[in-house]
């Protein structure tokens, strides 16, 4: 793997060579364990389980394989509940969406101390970017580049999930996706597979740790295995279809990372592959996921998934049942098909009992790798709770996060970072909304106590800086349209006075600012689980805005509020500057403050390719060329070339690449060094780069190495994402970073499957971005 080595050389202001440490080797290699930690033999497990086992009736057994969700009963009625008779009947393996230790510790002494054989339940629930303590979405944690931060965060909410009851995390997402119009694009990592891979690995480190067995450690749960993220026209649950190449080199690489990290889980997707839906997909739940990658947990079915491959339209739900276990299906989610339909199917023969006592097995080894045969209530310590949630340190943590995920995408004439003096005028719908702050899946957020902009900038410079504010208009001139992004109790808040009358009392404000910051972008729910978009803009009612705040001749900061990339030209051209925040999490208005006065300087970059139009969708940097791709200066300069590929109205390229994010201060790149120019087999290249920063600001830079294969008997990307590190410097001060690269780096999927390398011409690219690069070439002998 690439990542393994990485040396840094640093030079002073004054160019005078300082030894810094030598590091060995990247974070991943270093922290991550060997799956075996968590699926390595062990015989007194074995033993114990085929003990169980065999005690068990088939009704207990298919209990085992059924987790429904437990919103039918609050304390005190655990018992009485509809769920809690099925489970004292042995017919619940496990529940989600309960929390809390007290209604969790209830619901288990039920299944503990009431069914027969005294099974203890898993607890599971979304913990997507944090319980309580919220961080930024997913899509803006990658934005930070920063595994440390990311595990971090992962480690956070764990530890204070589990302080609440909760044991399993249906997390993390790691479906690549290349298509914003799709919603849950913010749950995910972004574009690339390598990128998305290393924050796999990360992910779950940071919930599992290195032991299961441990009370401030969760299993996680890798999804949607596999492809969601590729869902035709960017909606929701819709079908999709690839060849197994572009699978395999382009959207399997996340789920293997975090299968070779351990994960625990594996969550099925509700879309077909390969013209069967992947919850009943044989080929791709037990000859790739097991056979092929060695996956030693238990796969889950997503929200009735089972039940509805029936709407996909291969057969009702005994025959779906049947195929999802004979796929390798091990738990049913919410749809109690295995529960109700398998032992007609077994009296048929439609399914064996190997194949029950299979999944039965895995179930019931990951609730003993959990530790919950030993203590079922290990997780119920309400004291714990109290101490851990939402603490202090938690907070700052987040905050800090949240300050370094933001990406600066504009900033001319240095308008940032802003003085700590004069009159800002903060408008726009989401400058005082607190609960539209943690973004999409923040279902254990305290959304009220969340720390929106006004409120960040009133306790960060409140004293220094006066700050006025205005709604200036509501997120959609349309009332019904806004409804739909005002769930799960995310208020919009919406002004029902007219508008004119919204928008003059902002520009009342605004006239009176030296500096106007403009809150705009998507509510919270515009973007997640069935939000789609046709339309990638900032709604219609915040562009006219933006266009009358720029008509007072004062500079204008937009801080963009968003879910997925948006097209943004016209806010590029209206804007003095443009941070993108995403969502930040509970701190937000705190560490969007910090970036904004230059506490923090901005160190972002985007982990998805911004476009021009929704025209030009999907887009994405490691294209490949076509047999008529177009010449690099009509490219360069959105010029139109007939008989090229290319548009009538619009260039190729993208407003904002992938990898990019601009600074306070400025790094300059030398040209690469490469220790040789020709190398043989298992050789080492040692590509190396000299960066300055050459502004007044201390700093921190992703720097990002691509690898292009010039030439190969398969067609290859015009470059591909091949390691990266986040490095800080001091003003003026110059280090070199070298990269080594070893074959492995080198290797690919080809159109038979085969993961190898191949002789040839090889471009080494190093940059800020996916755009702005040195290359240099070498050539690679086997």
């Amino acid at each position: 793997m690439l990542c393994a080595l990485y040396q840094l050389q640093a030079v002073s202001p004054k160019n005078k060579k300082q030894p810094v440490k030598q590091t060995k080797q990247s974070y991943l290699l270093a922290t991550l364990p060997d799956k075996s930690l968590y699926f390595k033999s062990d015989p007194k497990m074995d033993q114990f389980i085929t003990n169980l086992i065999s005690q068990m009736t088939l009704t207990e057994k298919l209990g085992q394989l059924n987790l429904p969700s437990a919103g039918d009963f609050t304390t005190g009625q655990a018992q009485s509940s509809d769920i809690g008779k099925k489970v004292e009947e042995s017919k619940v393996g496990g529940l989600f969406n309960i929390k809390g230790v007290e209604k969790i510790a209830a619901i288990q002494r039920v299944a503990v101390e009431k069914s027969r054989l005294k099974i203890p339940l898993l607890f599971g629930m979304d913990v997507i970017h944090g319980y309580v303590t919220n961080f930024p979405i997913p899509l803006g944690l990658a934005s930070s580049w920063d595994m440390t931060l990311i595990e971090q965060s992962a480690r956070i909410a764990a530890n204070e999930a589990t302080s609440d009851g909760i044991n399993w995390t249906f997390s993390p997402m790691v479906d690549i996706a290349r298509d914003p119009r799709w919603g849950r694009i913010a749950e995910g990592s972004g574009e690339d597979a390598y990128l998305g891979s290393q924050i796999a690995k990360a992910m779950v480190h940071g919930y599992q740790g290195d032991d299961l067995a441990q009370n401030n450690t969760m299993m996680a749960c890798v999804k949607h295995y596999a492809l969601y993220g590729a869902a035709e026209a960017g909606r929701d649950y819709n079908t999709v279809d690839m060849s197994r190449v572009r699978m395999y080199n382009e959207y399997f690489p996340p789920y293997k990372a975090a299968v070779d990290a351990g994960v625990g889980t594996v969550m099925a997707s509700f879309n077909e592959v390969d013209g069967i839906p992947a919850t009943a997909n044989r080929w791709l739940q037990t000859e790739v996921l097991r056979n092929q990658w060695g996956f030693g947990g238990f796969v889950v079915t997503d929200y009735t998934g089972i039940n509805e491959m029936i709407a996909h339209g291969i057969g009702n739900l005994q025959k779906v049942s049947a195929r999802a276990l004979n796929a390798g299906i091990d738990m049913d989610m919410v749809g109690e098909g295995f529960l109700t339909t398998l032992q007609k199917s077994l009296d048929e023969g439609r399914v064996t009992q190997s194949e029950i006592d299979r999944a039965v097995r895995r179930v019931l080894e990951a609730k003993y790798r959990l530790g919950l045969f030993d203590n079922p209530y290990k997780y119920c310590d309400a004291e714990r709770g109290k101490r851990e949630i939402y603490n202090l340190a938690n907070r700052e943590a987040a905050r800090n996060i949240a300050a370094r995920s933001m990406v600066l995408m504009e900033n001319k004439q240095q308008t940032l970072p802003l003085r700590k003096s004069g009159t800002i005028a903060l408008i726009g719908p989401l400058a005082n909304n607190p609960e539209n702050m943690p973004g999409t899946w923040s279902v254990a957020a305290r959304h009220s106590e969340a720390i929106s902009l006004l409120k960040g900038l009133q306790e960060t410079v409140g004293k220094e800086v006066r700050i006025l504010s205005a709604k200036g208009c509501n997120f959609e001139y349309d009332a019904e349209l806004e409804s739909r992004s005002a769930m799960f109790g995310k208020n919009t808040y919406r002004d029902n006075r007219p508008k004119e009358l919204i928008l003059q009392e902002a520009l009342s404000m605004a006239r009176q600012a030296d500096v106007i910051v403009a809150a705009l972008g998507e509510s919270s729910e515009m973007s997640g689980e069935c939000s789609s978009r046709t339309r990638i803009d900032v709604p219609q009612s915040q562009r006219d805005l933006l266009v009358e705040l720029k008509k007072t001749g004062k500079p204008v900061v937009l801080v963009l509020f968003t879910g997925r990339p948006l097209v943004l030209n016209q806010e590029k051209e209206l804007a003095d500057a443009i941070l993108n925040v995403w969502f930040p999490g509970s701190e937000a208005g705190y560490a969007v403050s910090d970036v904004l006065f230059g506490k923090v300087n901005p160190s972002g970059k985007l982990p998805v390719t911004f476009p021009r139009s929704v025209g030009q969708i999907p887009i994405y940097y490691n294209y490949k060329n076509t047999g008529r791709p177009l010449s690099d200066d009509a490219r360069d300069n959105c010029r139109f070339e007939k008989f090229r590929s290319n548009y009538l109205d619009e260039c190729n390229t993208p407003l904002y690449p992938f990898g990019y994010g601009l600074s306070y201060t400025t790094f300059q790149y030398g040209d690469i060094s490469l220790n040789a120019n020709e190398l043989r087999g298992n050789q080492t290249l040692k590509a190396s780069v000299t960066i300055t920063n050459t502004g007044k600001y201390d700093g921190e830079e992703v720097v990002q190495l691509y690898i292009r294969n010039v030439e190969g008997s398969n067609t290859r990307p015009v470059k591909e994402l091949k390691g990266f590190r986040k490095i800080d410097f001091k003003a003026g001060e110059s280090k070199t970073v070298t990269f080594d690269i070893t074959p492995d780096d080198l290797k690919f999927y080809n159109n038979e499957l085969q993961y190898d390398w191949e002789s040839g011409e090889f471009e080494i690219q190093i940059g800020t971005n996916s755009r702005d690069v040195k290359v240099a070439k070498v050539n690679w002998l086997k």
